[in-house]
């Protein structure tokens, strides 16, 4: 007689095959239960009961039962394996954004740190109108840093007589900062 079956341990099956073979294979042992947990109906058709297991059918089923597990196990591992570099992705992303937001906090401090104390003492005593017209002209950071050390009185007259679009800018730039130093 021919080997009308596969080999045991051959994996060449895709897991949807093995799985439609496991099921043929039930259906033609005669399962004792039905999908559902209750019982079959005593009253079958009689080609279906009538009909014996052939010895054919019985042995090719137990031959691909282990490589229907080998394919279930190969499948489950290239997912776990997908699943490990989806996550290895998402944690260098948030490295990347950590290290991001560690050199804004690092460029902060350093602006924060130029804008010294003698140097808000001289803004503070200044007029608002003058001491608008001298950091309109600063950059954005110093500017921001300057106003940050100012007492919020002061740096509120300050941005009162600045332009708007300046001021608003400004103002933005206060508000990250303030809110960073809350959180630190």
């Amino acid at each position: 007689m021919p080997a009308a079956f596969p080999p045991q341990g051959r994996t060449t099956r895709s897991f949807g095959a093995g799985v439609l073979i496991s099921i043929l294979c039930a259906i033609i042992a005669g399962p004792s239960a039905a999908q559902d947990g209750k019982p079959p109906d005593r009253q079958k058709p009689k080609a279906v009961a009538d009909k014996p297991v052939e010895p054919e059918a019985a042995r090719f089923c137990a031959n691909i039962g282990p490589s229907i597990a080998e394919a279930r196990v190969a499948w489950e591992t290239k997912r776990l394996a997908d699943l490990d570099a989806q996550l290895k992705q998402r944690l260098a992303d948030l490295e990347k954004a950590e290290a991001s937001l560690q050199e804004w906090i690092a460029k902060r401090d350093a602006a924060l740190k130029t804008a010294s104390d003698d140097l808000v003492a001289v803004y503070a005593k200044m007029q608002p109108e003058t001491a608008a017209a001298q950091i309109a002209a600063m950059d954005d950071q110093m500017a921001a840093a300057l106003l940050s050390k100012l007492k919020p009185g002061a740096a509120g007259a300050i941005l009162d007589e600045m332009e708007a679009d300046r001021a608003s800018k400004l103002a933005t730039i206060l508000s990250g900062a303030s809110g960073a130093e809350k959180k630190s």
